[in-house]
Order: structure tokens, then sequence, then C-alpha cells
């Protein structure tokens, strides 16, 4: 991604905590960390922590405070001009306890990583005893629910590694008879990372039978047997940005008898809440449109989850496809279309594409044939 997309989104993000009321924001290790700053890590036991004051305010620029031993690389992957460091053997409390000073955040309303450890919270509420505190997402979560065009770019690459290997799941064919889940989820990962993608983005699902109908079965040691209808849940990452797509296929011999109506009926389901996508209509208008067909067949009681979740650097963000939710759609967010049935003890059906809005409908970032067979 171009150098200067993370100082524009740290730019957009401080004006709107100015008109928000808001005097400033602590990040850590997080997905928020790196969307505005571009470095990605894992949290750990040391403060490293991202303190953006709001626009407008005497001392605006962000400042990072790092481990010494990470301020090179901190420097390397990031636009951020302030890197602050501390050593172990130091206080990270009394760094941050200075920080705050030179920023004039020791009251007002600050945000913090809605994910942040609480041993970062507590440190931050000992450096701040006067502040009132909040969660990022307050800010972050509207920003980051419309994707810029880098972020797309690579959302897509990343759904065309998952299609690719759906391809790969219809060649293997009868050979995945015989294999258990974990063996397949194993093989879908490898057949990832030959087309281009950086590791799964979750745990990939593989249920087969009766598994699938736990729709969050992840994987086991149960084998594929003929018939078997297998739920196939799976994505990728590509330059950070996750893929998320669902085929529920039968590899050979005939699936059981009710399968091929239900598979039709959440594939309808799908294509009915798909065609329901538009800038303005709201997030649960589509969750309403699967759940129609589903319920008119009879089977609404098995559609157990909402129809979809909004994709990003998260795989779950903002927005969520599910009653209640009235937030109006507009272009440039991506979400999953993922109506399913599941018959406890029996089999599960889940069809799922990652949609992005545009100006007068939506665009499937997924394109590969979704039927059984």
């Amino acid at each position: 991604m171009a150098e200067d997309i993370h100082a524009d989104r740290r730019e957009r993000a401080a004006s709107r905590l100015r008109d928000a009321g808001v005097d400033g924001l602590i990040c850590f290790p997080s997905r928020n960390l790196q969307y505005l700053t571009g470095f990605e890590e894992s949290p750990g036991e040391r403060h490293l922590l991202l303190v953006m004051p709001a626009a407008g305010r005497e001392r605006d620029d962000p400042s990072l405070l790092v481990p010494a031993l990470y301020e090179r690389q901190v420097r390397e992957e990031t636009t951020v001009a302030d890197v602050r460091t501390w050593r172990d053997g130091d206080d990270p409390t009394a760094a941050v306890r200075e920080l705050f000073g030179e920023f004039g955040l020791g009251e007002g309303r600050l945000l913090v990583d809605d994910t942040m450890w609480a041993t970062f919270t507590q440190d931050l509420r000992d450096a701040a005893p006067d502040a009132t505190w909040g969660l990022a997402s307050e800010i972050l979560a509207d920003l980051r629910v419309r994707k810029d065009e880098a972020e797309l770019t690579a959302m897509r690459a990343a759904a065309t590694a998952a299609d690719a290997t759906v391809d790969d799941l219809r060649d293997l064919g009868a050979d995945a008879v015989g294999m258990t889940e974990s063996e397949l989820a194993d093989w879908i990962v490898d057949r990832m990372g030959e087309h281009g993608g950086d590791g799964p983005s979750f745990g990939p699902i593989v249920g087969a039978g009766p598994n699938g109908a736990k729709p969050h079965h992840g994987h086991g040691d149960r084998e594929i047997r003929p018939g078997d209808p297998v739920v196939l849940d799976f994505g990728t990452r590509v330059d950070g940005y996750p893929s998320d797509q669902t085929r529920t296929l039968v590899f050979d011999g005939d699936p059981p008898a009710a399968y091929e109506r239900i598979h039709e009926t959440v594939r309808e389901a799908q294509a009915a809440a798909i065609a329901a996508v538009e800038p303005g209509a709201t997030a649960e208008s589509v969750d309403r449109a699967a759940r129609g067909v589903i319920e008119d067949a009879g089977r609404g009681d098995a559609f157990v989850h909402r129809t979809g979740h909004g994709v990003g650097l998260d795989v779950h963000e903002e927005p969520y496809l599910v009653a209640g939710n009235g937030r109006t759609l507009e272009p440039g967010m991506v979400f999953s279309v993922e109506p399913g049935i599941y018959l406890d003890g029996r089999f599960g059906c889940r069809i799922e594409d990652l949609v992005v809005v545009t100006e007068d409908g939506c665009d499937r970032l997924n394109r590969t044939d979704r039927g059984w067979h």
C-alpha cells in the first residue's frame, strides 16, 4: 500500500475525534493500530501504544511509544514521525504519563482500543486519573466500514485465491472421500498458499455429514464419506486483508433425500439477499430478504444465525446483517452474505460470498459455482 494511506487515515480519525469532542485515542497492537499505522504485531506483555490527539489541539501529531527492541522495525514500517522508546527495566507507565503531559491528555475524554488488555487500560488510568474513557470503535468503526481502493484490491486478490481453492476442491472430487476433516482443512490451507494467499484468515471449517449442522464446527477426525454434504468455510489474507467464503459440496455418492431441496432453498435465499443490497438499503433488510425465503420453505427454525457480517482487517466487523440493525448501506462496505440451514444430527448447508456495495447495487468478490456437485 502507498505510504500516504495510513497518514490520511490518521488525519481523518483525528478530525473525527475533534468533531466528537474526544481529546485523544490510544491503540495497542490490534487491527486498529494496523489500520492507522500499517504496523502489524500481536499483543504482548510490553507497552506498545499509539497516542493520537484530536485535530486542532496545541499538540496534535501522533506518537508511538514502543519498547526499544521494536524501534528500528517500527520506524521502517510506519510513517509516524514521533517514535518514543523505553527499555526493559524502565517504568513504561511513567513514560505514558510523560507523553500524556506533553499532549495535555491528563484529563478530558479518551478512547482506547476495544480489545486492549486490562493490564494496559489500568496503566492508562493511572497515567490519566482525571480522564473519562470510551472505546475506539466510537470513532474508528465508521471510518473503517467503507473500504478504500487499496483495501478492495487486497480483498479481491484474497477472494480470488479462495475461489481458486474452491475449483481445486471440485477437481479433487471422489479423492476427498476417506480424508478426515482435518486433513482436508490442511489441504485447503496449502492450496490457498499456492494461489497467493498468506495463511488462513481464520481456522477453516470442514463439517462433514452431521458435523455440518454445527455452524462453527471447525474440523476434526471424522472421515468424509460418500453422500456427505460437507460445509467448507475458509479464507486467506493478502496484504493483511481477508477473504471468507463457503460452499457445501458432496464429493461422491448421493446426498440425503432432503439435501437437494435444502441446498436450492439456501441458494435462493442468498440470491434474494444479494439482490436486496444497494446504497440506502438497511442491513436488516438484507437479512430479512434471505430469512423470508427460508421461512417460506418451512425451514426458518433451522436458520440459526445472522445473514452476514462486515469484513475488513477483522474477519468480523461492521456492518452486521441482522434483524434490528437499521444501519444504512453505503458504497465501499464489504460484508458476507451467508444464509444456512442446519438439521441437527443430519447435515448442514451454507453458501457464502463476500460483496462490496457499489453506487447502484453490489459486486460479488467470490465468483465460483455455488452448486453442490
